[in-house]
This record gives C-alpha cells, sequence and structure tokens, in this order.
C-alpha cells in the first residue's frame, strides 16, 4: 500500500544517482574528550563521528549516502539541500 506522501514523491521523483550528487551543507563540532561529530541537519538523523577531521568527513559522506539510498527505496521524501 502506498501512503499520500510516497504518492506525491513518486511523482516527483528524481533518480537515486541524482539524489547522490546534491551537495548537502554538513556541521562540524569538535568534542571536549577530542575527535569531532558531523550532521547533515537537512537530512534528520544523519549524523556521525570521528577521531580525525579526515575520518570524521569520510563517515559522513557515507552516511548521507545510506540515509539517501535507504529512504529513496523506501519511497520516502528526500528533501533538497537548503542552500
Amino acid at each position: 500500500m502506498t501512503t499520500a506522501n510516497q504518492s506525491s514523491n513518486l511523482q516527483n521523483k528524481q533518480s537515486l544517482s541524482s539524489y547522490l550528487t546534491l551537495k548537502y551543507p554538513i556541521t562540524l563540532y569538535s568534542e571536549d574528550e577530542g575527535g569531532y561529530v558531523a550532521e547533515i541537519k537537512d537530512l534528520p538523523g544523519c549524523l556521525t563521528q570521528g577521531d580525525t577531521l579526515e575520518e570524521t568527513i569520510n563517515n559522513i559522506n557515507e552516511a548521507r549516502e545510506l540515509w539517501i539510498e535507504t529512504a529513496y527505496e523506501a519511497g520516502d521524501y528526500i528533501p533538497l539541500p537548503s542552500h
């Protein structure tokens, strides 16, 4: 069964690869005990951490891809980047 939100999203849906190329703003926080946290506020719940900036950026890029792929496969709404 398809919900109303899923139906409207399916009608306007881009390809998965086009969603994966979108550039979302990333917010980085340094942790007092060391390491970093990264968050993509446009994708609710999309956050990760790492010991170094490089690791954290790699982790958030992987989390972004997984978030988008999961939402796409479920037919859920995928927000566009805010800026």
